[in-house]
């Protein structure tokens, strides 16, 4: 496919002048856990491995989130099973991401920092999903996969963040249930959710599958991770297995609570540098740009962006751009990252078809943003308010335009005031 190269979009819409920008940092109160490795041990002891016999063998559910310390907590966690007489293996749970292939689970783990040398255990990275039961979901028969990697073992753990999650909002949304429900039913499993959670709800889906896997799987349970606004460890707690519908929600409060947002609910035009996996399960995380784009799931109310901008993807996201469905305008450099396989093989199966859409491509962000300014109708460089972030996740320091400093609270530090300007198309910063 070829896309309209510079010649062909400057003609279309003239030249727009730019506002002011200023460099702001954002410093809210939080709480960050001093000693994440020697937490998870400790935890580790509420999981029941006293029950397990000698030399038995342990999955442990490791998913492709960009979890701050993750590839320590797997090392340290292999290390704790280990010195218990256990076998540790890891499975990857991340249902069709990578291209729902061993190899490209394998890839992205590694990534994360999670190989076999480093954590020194086998990483068993089958995509084979075993059909465990049925359940009825709102009168909707729903089977029930789990990972046979995982259930090969004589014991199965999971480790994850509890977080908000990108596709709608309930009393358990991202977590140790959904890695169990979602990431280890592996591809088939993770369809088969979606297709019912779709429908009859995610947080019924979620509730009925894990009860399933939990009456037909030797599960301990989970060690549940929480972050706070700077993507630090706030909190490690051990989960067992019957007990994880019961905790996720009061960690989940934890996390809504200290979640990185937005200092400001209405925003002319978002510019997002990045969006990845290892962000968001959606590439840009919807809670923080309003948009869910879900089928029977409305988007949240704040904050209230009227246009996205995503200039690129994420090395780490290895192609899978989904999410770019989420913004208005993209540039070439995004396209050409892309890996239509891996953002198709995650779309399909999630059926969450929106993100993959391919919004209006421009040749360079000068052009870009002039697709977007002109697109607000009416605009004016003096009263328009932008917001330029890193991602949706590094929200510690960006750019905001000169309209939107009056509104912003106490915990916004005002660091630089700078231009904007563009070498050969491509923006920068510049101190005033």
């Amino acid at each position: 496919m070829e896309f309209p190269d510079r010649a062909d979009v400057a003609k279309l819409i003239d030249p727009q002048p730019v506002p002011s920008f200023a460099r702001v940092s954002y410093e809210p109160s939080t709480r960050t856990l001093a000693a994440p490795l020697e937490t998870v041990r400790s935890e580790l002891d509420r999981l029941a491995f006293e029950e397990l016999e000698p030399g038995s063998t342990v999955a442990v559910g490791v998913g492709s989130r960009g979890i701050h310390l993750i590839a320590d907590i797997v090392a340290e966690t292999i290390a704790a099973i280990e010195e218990r007489g256990f076998e540790p293996v890891v499975v990857p749970a991340m249902g069709s991401h990578g291209g729902a292939t061993p190899e490209g689970q394998r890839e992205i783990l590694a990534a994360l920092g999670i190989t076999e040398d480093r954590i020194g255990a086998p990483i068993d990275a089958r995509m084979d999903a075993t059909r465990i039961d049925e359940v009825a979901v709102e009168g909707r028969a729903t089977p029930v996969y789990f990972a046979t990697a995982a259930l090969e073992a004589d014991a199965v753990m999971v480790i994850n963040r509890v977080k908000p999650h990108t596709n709608f909002t309930g009393r358990i949304e991202s977590g140790l249930c959904k890695m169990l429900t979602v990431g280890l039913g592996k591809q088939r499993g993770a369809q088969a959710f979606h297709s019912t959670a779709i429908a009859a709800g995610y947080v019924p889906t979620i509730e009925a599958i894990t009860a399933a896997i939990r009456d037909s799987v030797p599960l301990l349970g989970g060690l549940a991770l929480v972050e706070n606004f700077y993507e630090e460890t706030g909190v490690v707690e051990a989960i067992p297995a019957p007990s994880l519908e019961r905790r996720e929600p009061e960690l989940l409060e934890r996390a809504r609570a200290e979640m990185a947002t937005l200092p400001v609910d209405e925003i002319d035009l978002l510019v997002v540098d990045e969006l990845g996996k290892e962000i968001s399960g959606a590439g840009m995380d919807t809670n923080v740009i309003g948009r869910y784009r879900v089928l029977n799931a409305p988007d949240p109310e704040t904050p209230a962006i009227d246009l996205i901008y995503a200039r690129g993807l994420t090395a780490e996201t290895s192609g899978n751009g989904n999410g770019i469905g989420l913004a208005d305008v993209t540039r070439r450099a995004a396209v050409e990252q892309l890996d239509v396989r891996k953002t198709y093989a995650n779309a399909l199966t999630s059926g969450s078809l929106a993100k993959a859409k391919l919004p209006p491509v421009a040749p360079t962000d000068e052009l870009a943003l002039r697709v977007a300014l002109n697109a607000l109708g009416g605009y004016d460089p003096e009263t328009v308010r932008i917001v330029w972030i890193e991602n949706t996740t590094d929200l510690d320091e960006f750019y905001v335009s000169d309209a939107l400093l009056e509104e912003l609270g106490d915990e916004i530090v005002v660091e630089d005031r700078v231009a904007l300007s563009f070498e050969d198309g491509t923006a920068a910063f510049e101190r005033t």
